[in-house]
């Protein structure tokens, strides 16, 4: 409908333009008809002078028949009575003058415009005033109805109309026909989206013209996003099941031990101490993997932005009341444009983990900085860096390794190496990102964070 509203209205627009047009062109076609018999008049007063011999012979038939609605007209204006010459078709009428009616002169000195003439009839009039000297002051006017000219105005205006007439209608059938057959691709990447929610079919299929191809494309891409989405999910809850094993097998083996009485000299206060302690490691365990498999499924979510700068003062501000006994000094430098291209929970979850880590063995200082990162091939990229150092006693290069291998478990990582790291590095990836572990200028450690970013 919008198609055709538009073509209809464009359309009217180009009629009316078009109409004006050729209004204005046999206007001025018609003055200039006009304009040769004035000059011609113009030209015999001038050579016959008061005595006229000769004016008005301008081989136009017209002129001879009475009220033909061709007329001319000659007046002397320098007499206290005008002397009024006309053509025969004036017969006993006279020709108003343009002058009375405000009709503005151009450059020629000729005044053109529409007035009343004789038998009411609308006349288009050009007139001007001749200077003889001697011989006196003239206004010659040349005056004609303007019908001829407007049944040509009205019969190109009938062309024109009947012309966009036909032309809207077959925009209006074409654009029919190419919502019918161009839209029929649309309508095959629509049913197969329906095959694959039905579980027919596990991709889109088929080729595609150029126009569509890269849509059908991404959309395979986002059905195999949301798949490896599910199988990380999945092997989430898969670890989370190993990682509940051990320490139950250790409870259950301390609960058998204890009543099959072949470890008398374990307490019940002992007992009690292991399972706080096993059931600690289970609940840990719990809330990480849990935590990994929610971030699998927002990784994806498209639209989502987090300003980078707020959050990370926010941050800092609560960090700082955690460690206000120890004095820490927290310093920020982040720009005020980076922004992440994820959901806040996760940015909070990154860069929380390394403040957190920074301030627990930091001695003095935490220094957090944010920027644009710079690619190496053109100096654009679209991702932000942020950094977080301490003056901490730092960490070993196989340390650092340890803690920063993607899907290593908590279970799996040395005391002491800061057990959030693991986290961060499992969702800086799940991101396309990643986390680098350096020595820092402060003494301690810095971590690098990389990360996608909004433009």
């Amino acid at each position: 409908m919008s198609s055709a509203f538009w073509s209809f209205f464009i359309l009217l627009i180009s009629g009316i333009t078009l109409s004006e047009i050729n209004f204005h062109a046999a206007e001025l076609d018609f003055d200039e008809r006009l304009g040769v018999y004035l000059r011609a008049l113009i030209g015999d007063v001038a050579a016959a002078g008061d005595e006229g011999h000769g004016a008005g012979q301008l081989g136009e038939p017209m002129f001879e028949l009475p009220l033909s609605g061709w007329y001319w007209q000659i007046t002397r204006l320098d007499q206290a009575k005008p002397d009024i010459r006309a053509s025969k078709s004036l017969f006993a009428e006279r020709l108003p003058q343009l002058a009375d009616t405000g009709a503005p002169i151009t450059a020629g000195g000729i005044r053109r415009g529409y007035a009343i003439g004789p038998d009411d009839r609308r006349l288009r009039i050009v007139e001007r005033f001749i200077d003889a000297g001697d011989d006196g002051r003239y206004l010659v006017q040349v005056a004609a109805s303007p019908e001829e000219m407007s049944a040509d105005i009205d019969g190109f205006n009938l062309a024109l109309g009947l012309t966009f007439g036909v032309l809207g209608l077959v925009l209006v059938g074409s654009t029919a026909v190419q919502l019918r057959y161009g839209l029929r691709p649309l309508r095959r990447i629509r049913d197969g989206v329906a095959a694959i929610r039905r579980g027919e079919a596990e991709r889109i299929e088929g080729r595609f013209t150029p126009d569509l191809a890269p849509l059908a494309g991404e959309l395979n891409l986002l059905i195999s996003s949301n798949r490896e989405i599910v199988e990380r999910a999945r092997t989430h809850v898969g670890n989370l099941a190993h990682a509940l094993k051990t320490p139950l097998s250790v409870l259950v083996n301390e609960a058998d031990a204890q009543t099959s009485g072949e470890s008398q000299d374990l307490s019940t206060q002992d007992l009690a101490a292991k399972v706080r302690e096993q059931t600690g490691v289970m609940r840990d365990q719990v809330s990480y993997y849990l935590d990994r498999a929610r971030a699998a499924a927002r990784v994806s979510v498209i639209g989502t932005v987090t300003e980078v700068k707020p959050t990370v003062d926010a941050l800092v501000r609560t960090f700082s009341k955690i460690y206000h006994d120890r004095d820490l000094a927290f310093e920020v430098t982040v720009s005020d444009s980076l922004r992440f291209r994820g959901e806040k929970q996760d940015f909070d979850d990154l860069i929380g983990n390394l403040i957190d880590n920074a301030g627990k063995w930091a001695k003095r200082e935490v220094r957090v900085r944010g920027e644009a990162a710079q690619d190496d091939s053109d100096g654009i990229t679209s991702d932000i860096v942020l950094m977080v150092d301490d003056d901490g006693p730092g960490l070993s290069a196989d340390v650092r390794d340890l803690v920063t291998r993607r899907g290593r478990r908590l279970d799996e990582t040395k005391p002491g190496s800061g057990l959030g790291l693991s986290i961060v590095t499992d969702l800086a990836a799940a991101y396309g990102g990643g986390l680098t572990l350096l020595d820092s200028p402060l003494g301690g450690l810095r971590a690098v964070l990389r990360l996608p970013g909004a433009g």
